[in-house]
């Protein structure tokens, strides 16, 4: 596990990505500056949750309507790791998502696609001792988005692992295997090559529940040379 220490700084993506439009607004336009941190940024206040219902975990219910989401029931799951290696147990992540028609329940959402009443589209939930998660949700649709003309994002859903302080936060995306709007969408393009399969979850049949639900597996790499890249612009 000694290569887990080293850090991969070139499996992230540029603050600023020309493909990407909205990084020429968002990304700094000069190099960052180091900072030493102070006690507040490296101890706390961390995540604001304190307690974690076991429905929250769950995408396909949470909505407390009684009905259950329209869609692929999909279960997400993996391990959340240190770069050692070892589990990042007790950690919470939180995802959102657009629904199975590819709308978010956001205002500001003009895609003309069904709102889903029973779906809210975000859920959250903590690691075990190993550093396992698990999401049930259904599998998002692909939308369109206005960077290019005919642009549309693939599948996909964003995750947010929570440490224990305020700099320490990891914010990225999770897509499906074989999708072919991943070779043409800027976002995931952003992020350098060869990191890129860190990226896709993989299928695994083990995950998958009988006359339920297909299993995908994503494993997560807080730091070192397998690092799970996190999103293009802050």
């Amino acid at each position: 596990m000694a290569d887990y220490a080293r850090r991969d700084f070139d499996a992230h993506p540029p603050f600023r990505y020309a493909d990407y439009r909205s990084t020429r607004l968002r990304g700094p336009k000069e190099d960052l500056v180091s900072i030493v941190q102070t006690l507040s940024e490296t101890t706390g206040p961390g995540p604001v949750w304190s307690e974690l219902a076991e429905d929250d975990a769950d995408l396909t219910t949470n909505a407390g309507t009684g009905g259950r989401a329209i869609g692929a029931r999909t279960i997400m799951t993996g391990r959340v790791l240190h770069e050692d290696g070892s589990p990042a147990a007790g950690t919470v992540l939180e995802i959102w998502q657009a629904n199975s028609a590819g709308r978010y329940l956001h205002p500001s959402d003009g895609y003309d696609a069904p709102i889903d009443p029973h779906f809210i589209g975000a859920g959250q939930c903590r690691t075990d001792a190993r550093g396992v998660y698990r999401f049930t949700t259904v599998r998002p649709g692909p939308y369109p988005w206005r960077n290019h003309p005919n642009a549309w994002r693939p599948a996909h859903i964003h995750l947010s692992v929570l440490g224990p302080a305020l700099a320490t936060r990891l914010v990225t995306q999770v897509y499906f295997p074989d999708d072919p709007l991943q070779a043409i969408d800027p976002i995931f393009l952003s992020v350098p090559e060869h990191a890129r399969s860190r990226l896709v979850a993989r299928y695994d049949h083990d995950v998958t529940r009988e006359m339920w639900a297909l299993g995908y597996r994503f494993d997560i790499v807080l730091r070192g040379p397998r690092s799970t890249p996190g999103e293009a612009a802050p």
